[in-house]
């Protein structure tokens, strides 16, 4: 394995782990924080909404977070300022409203927002040179630990205070528990930046091609999907409070599951992030992966019927399928804006991804929030139609894909 290669894994593995802790930190909390905030005296829409306006500031910023990144190439420092915001969710320990609540979920996101375009983009030239889907796929496997591993602190710890309904204290004591992986996140982040401060040099410009000044049409089509895909695609906060109102699950059975959402999304992860390289490698363009993203929708049509259930068993079922669909999110969607975009418009490529992508749950996530007060099968019909929707568009993108 020659030089280069040995310091993308060494800068993947690194990453790998600031993705752990912190989602550790963050998956945690948002296993919880729909329960939380209805212990707290909100009703459903105050739910749905607080989590998609979270989802689409968080994913709004990127737009900024991106350009400016690409602008100055101070990556590092996004990446470093935007996990020091991860200090908002052990504060919400600190927190006996609601509307106090939303304040750190929401700085939360905004941190997320902040790092995202740099993270993605010094992780997508490390890829370079191990393949882009399964490269980003190491460090979903890695990043999906810490989401197993974060909910089960809240549930091994409402297990170990006994039966009944969770207090507002029993929450508390889980927030501060998270103090522990916060500092392992930026002391991970550090060892990265001393391990390979200039990742740029881990990505070679393919000889002979002058990358392009703008984004392609593709991308553009790609972005499109991306929105109507994730319009249809169900938040957790909005589950989690639908297990709990409907009193499907007990208050520890719903971080439980979320856990087993974050298992099945690192096993999902590593399957396409692999047929993703290996479509590219058959076909020979660097675009014919995309062709695996038509697995979104199918899978995402069946969530909603599933886990606004009441069966037990039908729960079960749609929150195994929300992993799979997690798994790709997280995957083969980024691993495509790597392969979609020149190297100096990357973190503005990430930027408009991500601001779409978190318009989509915002929208989504309010009409859901919304609606479920009046009507669940309303739900379940807005869902099945956007991820309806998304196919048509999927077909236009394969079309362009694979020219």
């Amino acid at each position: 394995m020659d030089k280069k290669k040995k310091s993308a894994f060494k800068l993947i593995l690194l990453f790998g782990l600031v993705s752990l802790f912190g989602d550790m930190v963050y998956e945690g909390a948002r296993s919880v924080n729909g329960p939380y905030l209805k212990t707290l005296g909100a009703n459903a829409a105050i739910v749905g909404m607080v989590a998609g306006l979270a989802e689409f500031l968080g994913y709004a910023v990127r737009l900024a977070a991106g350009y400016f990144a690409d602008r100055t190439k101070a990556y590092w420092l996004f990446t470093f300022f935007g996990y020091g915001l991860l200090v908002s969710v052990p504060l919400l320990a600190l927190t006996g409203v609601w509307q106090a609540a939303v304040i750190f979920i929401v700085m939360e996101r905004l941190g997320k927002a902040i790092r995202s375009p740099a993270k993605d983009t010094i992780l997508s030239q490390a890829t370079k040179q191990v393949g882009t889907g399964f490269g980003f796929a190491i460090a979903e496997v890695l990043d999906q630990i810490g989401a197993i591993c974060g909910p089960l602190i809240f549930t091994l710890l409402f297990i170990s205070i006994g039966k009944g309904e969770r207090l507002l204290a029993d929450y508390q004591r889980g927030y501060t528990l998270l103090w522990i992986p916060l500092f392992l996140v930026l002391l991970c982040i550090f060892f990265a930046y001393r391990a390979v401060p200039n990742p740029e040099t881990l990505e070679t410009p393919s000889r002979g091609l002058v990358p392009p000044d703008k984004l392609s049409k593709t991308f553009w089509i790609y972005t499109v999907f991306s929105f109507v895909t994730t319009l249809g695609f169900a938040n957790f906060a909005l589950i989690g409070f639908h297990l709990k109102a409907r009193h499907v699950l007990s208050d520890a059975q719903i971080p439980f599951f979320y856990a087993l959402a974050m298992g099945v999304d690192a096993i999902a992860a590593l399957a396409i992030g692999k047929t993703y390289d290996l479509y590219k490698t058959k076909h020979g363009k660097e675009h014919a992966g995309l062709v695996t993203l038509i697995v979104i929708p199918a899978f995402s049509l069946l969530i909603p019927g599933l886990v606004f259930a009441v069966k037990f068993s039908f729960v079960l079922a749609g929150v195994i399928i929300w992993g799979i669909v997690m798994g790709c999110h997280e995957t083969i969607m980024k691993s495509a804006i790597a392969d979609l975009t020149p190297l100096k418009k990357r973190g503005t490529g990430y930027g408009i991804f991500n601001t779409a992508y978190g318009l989509a749950i915002f929208i989504g996530s309010a009409l859901t929030g919304f609606l479920y007060d009046f009507s669940i099968p309303a739900v379940i019909a807005i869902s099945v139609a956007a991820e309806l929707a998304a196919f048509a568009v999927f077909f236009a993108l394969r079309r362009e894909a694979l020219k």
